[in-house]
């Protein structure tokens, strides 16, 4: 048995803070559950014996494994897909995470992995839970990824949590790799399309204007446009950069604050094609990681709020709050996502029928399997756009600049043979 230290609510508002004994944390949840308690926070008291102390649990000095004063390693995001998989293969094979660490640890070649690894399996070993190890010891693991170990540790299903979580880094990393890949071509186009445009800026243009000039006609709008951009770009072209710079440093510090990253969070979701991209992969992942806490034995609103603690959308966050608000009022699951007005009508129609025949756990897995799939598509649609539209902006750039160019030298030679 285990002593877990917890906070909680009663029905009136209450707050409790205390300790219960159980077997395991998925035992302890039901424990405060049996007792009307609403968790806050459950966390595995665990001592430290301190030098000078008698050696013995509960004899001598003792302090809780909060503090962790090691150097952060930082992992690559092919790293963290590599720890997570091993971490996952081993769990499910049956180790116990102290032995999974262990095992990662004993490596023979010397690698950030092995590293990560050993400092974890420190703080595992003096009580920390694992997701605030994770915390504590890499930046690398994100607040979503560490929200998700919370909710799997709490639930008991960490290693199904960890392979989704995998699932998840795995599509990015793909995701990343397909945009890379189509990009290469549209790249070199790019480079050669600005390249040219540079020359005839900086080179050609002022050659031309010198004999512009000598016409005495009046040149075309267009040749005068690039003319005045070609001046522009030469003298004050330093200002340009500096406004570039400027606009972002700017945009980084509204983001910063919470209302302006309010206001980021929701209009990521309306950006045309990101936007849709984005919006399948939270419906999928908050109905796996819902489907997930609740096939464990982790209660409805509970399982809301462990989801919502995960969700990196501030935006989304505050809706997945008034939903599970609007649950702990006694409201349908179903009802809830429809006042959002965020989430489509087929999500909500089969949350429904799961409410209907008492299996809401698997209804919630059929919709992220489906969102799965409709977001595998959005991303295929998405990478393959970026090729094509790279390649008309830069013939849209370039053709301008000719365009330009031939019409203002087309009128300067009319205008010399009307002078012979």
């Amino acid at each position: 048995m285990s002593t877990f230290t917890y906070v909680a609510l009663r029905r009136n508002g209450e707050k409790v803070t205390s300790e219960i004994e159980a077997a395991n944390r998925t035992e302890a949840y039901r424990k405060l559950d049996q007792e009307n308690l609403q968790p806050i926070s459950l966390t595995l008291k665990a001592d430290v014996i301190l030098p000078g102390s008698s050696g013995k649990p509960g004899n001598g000095k003792t302090v809780t494994a909060e503090k962790w004063n090691g150097v952060s390693v930082k992992l690559s995001h092919v790293q963290v897909i590599a720890f997570t998989e091993e971490i996952t293969d081993l769990l499910e094979a049956g180790l116990q995470l102290e032995q999974a660490l262990k095992v990662m640890e004993q490596r023979s070649e010397a690698s950030a992995i092995k590293t990560v690894s050993t400092a974890l399996r420190q703080q595992v070993r003096e009580g920390a839970n694992f997701s605030t190890a994770l915390r504590r010891v890499s930046p690398s693991f994100g607040e979503l990824y560490c929200n998700l170990v919370s909710a799997g540790e709490l639930s008991g299903a960490l290693p199904q949590i960890l392979k989704r979580q995998l699932s998840y880094l795995q599509l990015i990393k793909e995701l990343q790799d397909r945009v890379t890949s189509a990009l290469i071509y549209p790249s070199v186009i790019f480079g050669a399309g600005l390249a040219l445009v540079i020359i005839f800026m900086t080179y050609l243009v002022p050659q031309l204007t010198v004999l512009f000039s000598k016409t005495g006609k009046s040149l075309p709008f267009a040749t005068r446009a690039l003319i005045g951009t070609s001046n522009f770009l030469t003298h004050y072209g330093w200002l340009v950069a500096l406004g570039v710079v400027g606009a972002i440093v700017i945009f980084r510090a509204i983001i910063a604050k919470p209302e302006g990253r309010l206001w980021w969070d929701r209009t990521k979701l309306k950006l045309p094609v990101i936007g849709s991209v984005l919006s399948a992969r939270f419906y999928a992942q908050f109905s796996q990681t819902l489907a997930t806490l609740t096939t464990n034995g982790i209660p409805l609103l509970n399982a809301l709020r462990l989801v919502n603690a995960a969700t990196p959308n501030v935006y989304l966050r505050g809706l997945l709050e008034g939903v599970a608000n609007a649950v702990g009022e006694g409201a349908p699951l179903s009802r809830s996502l429809t006042r959002t007005g965020v989430f489509p009508p087929v999500l909500i129609d089969m949350v429904g029928v799961g409410e209907q025949t008492g299996d809401l756990p698997v209804a919630l897995e059929r919709v992220g399997t489906r969102y799965d799939k409709v977001l595998n598509k959005r991303i295929e649609f998405m990478t393959s756009l970026v090729q094509p539209l790279v390649i008309i902006m830069v013939a849209v750039v370039v053709g301008l600049v000719a365009f330009s160019m031939m019409t203002g030298i087309f009128q300067s030679v009319s205008g010399l043979r009307g002078k012979m």
